[in-house]
């Protein structure tokens, strides 16, 4: 395909699906040419399905095809630092799944590296480009919640040890309900209320170990090395306030909530890992909430729309809504949480950050400006 610009992906595990089927059918600015898995046979079959003309057998392969512009990382969240700093040394722009990194640290090294070399570095999650949150975004921005004064988000479940092939790596370095989860609520938090100044948290692992019940590692004990129950309190530099909560550790017959707070409405905003809705706004002088009707595109599952949108920036020259200005602002308010509770006091955030576009109202299918 003319004028597409070409990626290259890395790590085909259970996320992949989705972003093959999207790449191959539903974004016009990207065209996947090549693939690799450590796993080769997973490697061997997503080129078969999907008729990618390209399969190396190692990442250092793939970085050095002169064709590929961006290389999606799509790897295991430890992994992600490895596999991004090799593809930033061959010079070639990086879109990552979330988180960015495993540790600040990490995070901080990367975007160091990309700025130096004058490369895109960005990534997961892109579900806050999709109908439900940039219609709560239109909504808060046009008043219709008077002023944001606060906002609480919740992502309660008792782990997936219990239905995941692979769930070991959750309870490990990089794992964990808030780097596994929170990227969706903060990413959302930051996009509808804007950067945070600093935060508190308590955080704990409620259990030490864990027992795999699902297939095929059923009967197998993990030992639990990041915290399980995570609480913490942001403060917006906008001067809302908001409260987050993520845990394995909870039974719970629901698993998202995510609410914002304004002097006039409170908006009920939808699962901020899924695109679509329902959006509800309850209003001062309403009796109950209403549901408000989706006014953007992307309301099905489009992962990859963000890094269509990062190609898109590429191709145009403008900010892709998803660079490291955002995945490395919240990688450090996740961080901070355990920081905070580690050392009993508030941790200021200190890299700063201010909302990308929003996206463009009804846009045409495909078309990202």
């Amino acid at each position: 395909m003319a004028n597409t610009v070409k990626i290259g992906m890395v790590g085909v595990g259970d996320i992949s699906g989705i972003y093959l089927q999207n790449i191959t059918q539903c974004f016009k600015e990207i065209e996947l040419v090549a693939v690799c898995d450590l796993v080769r046979e997973k490697a061997e079959r997503a080129r078969e399905k999907y008729n990618i003309p390209k399969l190396y057998d190692t990442m250092y392969e793939l970085f050095a095809d002169p064709e590929i512009d961006i290389v999606l990382n799509l790897t295991r969240p430890y992994e992600h630092y490895g596999v991004s700093l090799e593809a930033l040394k061959a010079g070639k722009h990086v879109y990552s799944e979330k988180p960015l990194a495993a540790s600040l640290e990490e995070g901080k090294e990367l975007v160091q590296l990309a700025q130096e070399k004058g490369l895109m570095l960005g990534g997961a999650p892109d579900t806050f480009l999709g109908a439900g949150i940039q219609t709560c975004r239109k909504l808060i921005d046009d008043g219709y919640i008077g002023t944001p004064i606060g906002a609480a988000a919740f992502m309660i479940c008792r782990g997936h040890e219990s239905w995941h092939p692979d769930p070991a790596f959750y309870y490990q370095y990089g794992g964990g309900p808030m780097m596994d989860m929170g990227p969706y609520y903060i990413t959302a938090l930051v996009n509808l209320l804007g950067g945070v100044s600093s935060v508190m948290g308590v955080t704990k692992a409620s259990f030490p170990t864990r027992t795999i019940t699902s297939q095929p590692h059923c009967g197998e004990v993990v030992d639990v090395k990041v915290p399980t129950y995570v609480t913490g309190i942001l403060n917006f530099e906008s001067g809302a306030v908001g409260t987050i909560f993520t845990t394995f550790d909870v039974c719970y017959p629901s698993q998202a909530r995510l609410e914002i707070y304004g002097t006039e409405g409170t908006l009920f905003v939808p699962d901020p890992n899924g695109f679509g809705g329902p959006v509800r706004l309850l209003r001062q002088e309403g009796g109950a909430p209403m549901e408000i009707p989706l006014c953007f595109d992307y309301a099905e599952n489009s992962r990859a729309l963000g890094l269509a949108d990062m190609a898109k920036a590429l191709q145009t020259g403008r900010d892709p809504r998803e660079s490291w200005k955002q995945t490395y602002h919240v990688l450090e308010i996740m961080q901070s949480f355990e920081k905070s509770s580690n050392s009993g006091t508030a941790v200021p955030i200190t890299s700063r950050y201010v909302r990308g576009a929003a996206m463009k109202h009804n846009p045409v299918h495909g078309i990202l400006d």
